[in-house]
């Protein structure tokens, strides 16, 4: 009987870059990344919070480093790259997670918000994946290429006040799956992760104690609970492996089957 191998999520060797990275799910990733054996190239705009993390991952053997980004800005993104690479190398692992929301309906939304939505969750995410390409294919490593974009379940189910949001992280969706088929014969892959509702910063506000929206959506989930965020870490570490060399243009969703 031939011994069977068990499939472990071994980073080494591999440099990644997320964006938001001072919060959320962009900092839980970032210490998960360290963790696996990634060099980790933390960016987001707030720098104070980025170094803090990433100090925090140094001194528990990890390696970071910490990087403005507005990832709206082009000549910002290319010099978070840049800064990566000259501290590890290349970054062949992209984890593009940045990303805002507004709460009001649609009626109540101002355009300027709507616009700056889709310029930080949709447009940024093409802006940071792009870059990433151009510079793994410049390198000749695209065959170690790895994207992983964070869409929604808000992007295949509507839910209230969720307008821009949800628009934008639809678009994230079928934009990676574009990407993928485009990105194929150059070896890239590019997979979209969805979650459910998650207590972050983000949703904090959500489901506040005597928040009757909150209260609503909770009563509306199969398990009438939030999904915790650890539930991502085994996703995204396949996704971000060597695992994942034969799969591109997939999508997983992580929601407690809060969209069922």
């Amino acid at each position: 009987m031939s011994e069977v191998s068990v499939p472990r999520f071994d980073l080494s060797g591999r440099v990644a870059l997320v964006t938001g990275a001072s919060s959320g799910f962009g900092e839980h990733w970032s210490r998960l990344l360290a963790a696996a054996g990634a060099k980790v190239v933390l960016a987001a705009r707030r720098t104070d919070r980025l170094e803090t993390v990433a100090a925090e991952i140094r001194a528990t053997g990890g390696a970071a480093l910490a990087v403005p980004l507005d990832v709206c800005d082009e000549a910002a993104t290319a010099a978070a790259y840049a800064a990566g690479e000259a501290e590890f190398g290349p970054i062949d692992t992209i984890v593009a997670n940045a990303g805002i929301s507004d709460d009001r309906l649609a009626l109540e939304l101002p355009t300027d918000s709507f616009e700056q939505i889709v310029a930080i969750n949709l447009t940024g995410v093409f802006k940071t994946v792009r870059e990433g390409a151009r510079r793994l294919i410049a390198a000749d490593r695209a065959s170690r290429g790895r994207v992983v974009v964070v869409s929604s379940i808000t992007a295949k189910k509507p839910y209230a006040a969720m307008t821009a949001y949800a628009a934008s992280k639809a678009g994230v969706l079928h934009m990676s799956r574009l990407l993928a088929r485009e990105w194929a014969r150059k070896g890239i892959c590019v997979n979209a992760i969805l979650p459910g509702y998650i207590e972050t910063e983000m949703t904090g506000d959500l489901f506040a104690e005597g928040s009757k929206g909150g209260e609503w959506l909770l009563k509306s989930f199969p398990r009438r609970a939030l999904t915790p965020m650890t539930a991502m870490d085994a996703p995204l570490l396949f996704f971000c492996s060597d695992l994942a060399a034969h799969v591109t243009g997939a999508e997983l969703t992580v929601d407690d089957g809060q969209s069922l």
